[in-house]
């Protein structure tokens, strides 16, 4: 049996069909500036920044625009890995909502010791193998909790899911190779998703989710150095295959890779006449 069904496949794949159909509408007016000769492109005014008068002498026109699309197309092609995990998600688990509103009351003394955890990472990136995991982040977040100086706060997470079990699974879905600020950010926000419950793992699991791995297929490839030194990285990181087997079971991050590939395929005579060609 497939991981991800026919409906969901053919959801998917519209999802993604009008996405690269968006994409290209936003960009096919993209004009860079045209180099007829040295003296007119000198004195072209950007300010934006954006005139290279080196890269417009040399590089085609078209494949200027072409470039424009894929640098602006490939920085929120993130979005769609929520969006396709969501759908996947709503049909092996009992709930699954993209950006997630958790509202509740989170203690003045406990917040300070989520940013106390925070720091130890901030504070010490090359000794992290001596860190605490983020169960056990957690756990001291909650012996933080006092009734006596709640506020109201909300978080929001890319993507929730309820299992049948009655488990809470909580996701960022971010970059595989997340800055310092970022794995900081994130790993803030997973203490929040726990805090806002009352409850540590397994009863609720909140992870920093990779959609793909850029070094390889095993986790052992994984090279980025950043959040091994700047976050809990074995007890909070999911790359590639484990995140997408736990929202769809095996064989999902192929099957959705597949789609992926079968849209790109079907589409790319599309982008290329909308920016080699001109056409459409």
């Amino acid at each position: 049996m497939p991981a991800i069904n026919a409906i969901t496949r053919q959801k998917i794949k519209a999802y993604l069909e009008a996405f690269i159909e968006s994409k290209v509408q936003n960009y096919r007016d993209f004009k860079a500036p045209v180099f007829e000769t040295t003296t007119s492109y000198l004195q072209e005014q950007s300010s934006a920044g954006r005139l290279k008068p080196f890269h417009a002498a040399i590089i085609p026109q078209a494949v200027m625009r072409l470039n424009a699309f894929e640098r602006g197309f490939s920085t929120s092609l993130g979005t769609t890995f929520e969006e396709c995990a969501c759908l996947i998600a709503q049909d092996h688990h009992q709930y699954a909502e993209r950006g997630y509103d958790l509202k509740g009351p989170m203690s003045r003394a406990a917040l300070n010791e989520i940013e106390r955890q925070v720091a130890l990472y901030d504070r010490n990136p090359q000794e992290s193998a001596g860190l605490p995991t983020l169960p056990q982040m957690t756990e001291r977040v909650l012996q933080a909790q006092r009734a006596d100086d709640l506020e109201i706060h909300t978080s929001r997470a890319d993507l929730y899911i309820l299992t049948h079990d009655g488990r809470e699974l909580f996701f960022e879905i971010k970059s595989p190779k997340p800055n310092k600020g970022q794995c900081l950010e994130v790993t803030q926000r997973l203490l929040r998703f726990h805090l806002l419950r009352g409850q540590n793992r397994p009863q609720v699991q909140a992870y920093f989710a990779m959609a793909y791995n850029p070094y390889g297929a095993e986790r052992s490839h994984y090279r980025w150095a950043i959040p091994r030194q700047y976050m809990p990285f074995d007890s909070s990181v999911l790359i590639a295959q484990e995140f997408w087997t736990l929202i769809g079971g095996p064989g999902t991050y192929n099957e959705l890779l597949e789609l992926y590939r079968i849209v790109g395929k079907e589409k790319s005579k599309y982008i290329l006449d909308a920016f080699v060609y001109g056409f459409g």
